[in-house]
């Protein structure tokens, strides 16, 4: 029974993350964030697929400057993401962003994170500090030998000894690994003594066929013991693709619906039709629809009404013929372009 882990409210923006609100989805832009308008164009169409926080990368000073410019044209949360120079994370302070992504790992001695948190704190602006096994602190690695789950999850309470030190808790925590197994097993260690809420993922999961995988199993795995409050599926390529996973990830574990549930067929010898081609048509037409139906498109009688009856609607052939249904009752039948036809005359009209 799915049960959600009880985790203290922060809110960036106007976004609530942990506690009682919805697990929410966000993304990185892969833009040059100094090309103000190529970064608002990406964003935007994040936005559109349901974005709601973005990071954007601020490795130098003019970067900085393109903050506040950027979020002003955006409707979601942006969040400046520093590595190495705590002095960019003050500046983007000072530029107005939601919130700050910090890696301890990179930034520098625990004087440097004292003075981005104390800067935090004067206004209450939350910090995600970014726990990743690429960029674990040298001393940590030479007591463990390698990024194990117990090395993140040390990495991730000194943090939180310099939190407790300057009563500042406006925070959530990432602890990220390539190794999928390591990012569970780091994620239960933590989830079970701490209340911050953790943002899921899995670092530098790879290209897309692979990082989805990648990224079902572990923030899957994760998000059906209750543990994690915002995700980020990372791949390489158009972050929009990211958030279009993310959503597919809780929709498969009911946490979330955001557009139609389309359920096919693999196929086998009884199916007569090209399957393939009006699976990928139907997709098409139901990209831009919000509303959460269970669509079924199945290629034989066998893999029809009766197996797909918990689909709001949905079709099923036999050599020439289709049929319509609604919740296993057949309503119509026609030829196979023309019960096409009617499904989605029925979806918009549902």
């Amino acid at each position: 029974m799915y049960m959600r882990r009880n985790t203290r409210s922060v809110k960036v923006g106007n976004l609530e993350i942990g506690e009682n609100a919805p697990i929410s989805v966000q993304s990185m832009t892969n833009t040059d964030t100094k090309d103000i308008s190529a970064t608002v164009s990406q964003i935007k169409r994040m936005e559109r697929e349901g974005c709601e926080l973005v990071r954007v990368a601020v490795p130098d000073s003019e970067s900085c400057h393109s903050l506040p410019l950027i979020k002003k044209e955006i409707n979601i949360p942006l969040v400046a993401d520093i590595h190495y120079d705590y002095k960019l994370a003050l500046k983007s302070i000072e530029c107005g962003v939601d919130g700050l992504r910090i890696n301890p790992g990179n930034i520098g001695n625990d004087e440097k994170i004292k003075l981005v948190i104390k800067s935090a704190k004067k206004i209450n602006l939350p910090i995600r500090f970014g726990i990743n096994s690429g960029s674990l602190d040298k001393n940590i690695l030479k007591k463990y030998k390698k990024a194990t789950p117990q090395a993140l999850v040390e990495s991730t309470v000194n943090v939180i000894k310099i939190l407790d030190e300057l009563n500042y808790h406006n925070i959530i925590f990432s602890i990220k690994s390539t190794d999928i197994i390591n990012t569970i097993e780091a994620n239960n260690i933590f989830s079970s003594k701490y209340d911050y809420p953790l943002h899921l993922g899995i670092t530098e999961a790879g290209p897309p066929f692979q990082g989805i995988i990648k990224s079902s199993v572990g923030i899957g795995a994760l998000l059906f013991q209750g543990i994690g409050d915002t995700i980020r599926v990372s791949l390489t390529g158009d972050p929009v693709e990211e958030i279009k996973v993310g959503y597919e990830i809780l929709k498969a574990l009911r946490l979330r619906q955001r557009g139609p549930n389309l359920i096919s067929c693999p196929t086998c010898g009884r199916c007569k039709v090209d399957l393939n081609k009006i699976v990928k048509k139907v997709e098409r037409q139901i990209c831009n629809i919000n509303k959460p139906l269970t669509i079924a498109v199945m290629g034989c009688m066998v893999n029809g009404p009766g197996e797909a009856r918990e689909a709001d609607i949905g079709v099923a052939f036999d050599k020439d013929k289709g049929v319509l249904f609604k919740k296993g009752k057949i309503i119509a039948k026609s030829n196979d372009k023309m019960i096409i036809k009617r499904l989605l005359e029925e979806i918009k009209n549902t």
